[in-house]
């Protein structure tokens, strides 16, 4: 007698881009911090019956929709010497790798900016579920990590008087997602 396993059941969660955004920070004369966010975010999760090593996380973010509440900045930050968003319209997550429970986790994947990928690892918290007021169903996670700007062709700068630079070359990185569960 032989027994077949039921296939695993998955669950598909669309990001509302009204709802979710992603923040940055970096410091400024190496004395302050600048932040700023991307508010135009797309993306997929994908639930497999609570098993996080068969789930996935892909998210799509446009350039173009970056903010720090200073349009002189934001122009700078769009052009060439940095993002570019003429030829490189969205950054892009896709993730490899999810291991902990489905409270607490990490995150694994692959993250392109500026035509440039490189693998990186959330940390990330599942914030709960519940019924919207629209008969929907909604998920919310936060995560955070830490990039090197330089590692993705970020590489703009001007040292300053007192020693080191303008713009610091760690950038924080916390995310905020609403997702709605799809049929």
């Amino acid at each position: 007698m032989t027994t077949t396993q039921a296939p695993a059941k998955s669950t598909t969660w669309k990001v509302d881009p009204t709802h979710s955004h992603v923040e940055f920070a970096v410091k400024h004369l190496m004395i302050s911090t600048v932040k700023g966010l991307f508010s135009d975010v797309e993306g997929e999760i994908v639930i497999v019956d609570g098993n996080a090593a068969e789930s996935s996380v892909s998210a799509v973010i446009k350039t173009a929709s970056i903010d720090t509440r200073t349009g002189q900045r934001d122009d700078h930050l769009r052009s060439a010497d940095f993002l570019d968003v003429t030829k490189n319209p969205e950054i892009t997550f896709k993730s490899t790798k999810i291991s902990g429970d489905n409270s607490e986790f990490e995150l694994t994947g692959n993250l392109t900016i500026s035509g440039v990928t490189k693998e990186i690892t959330l940390t990330a918290t599942n914030e709960g579920s519940g019924k919207d007021p629209w008969g929907g169903e909604r998920i919310g996670f936060s995560a955070k990590t830490k990039i090197d700007r330089r590692d993705f062709g970020l590489t703009y700068n001007q040292a300053i008087e007192a020693g080191g630079v303008v713009i610091g070359h760690e950038v924080k990185i916390s995310i905020e997602v609403e997702a709605i569960k799809q049929a």
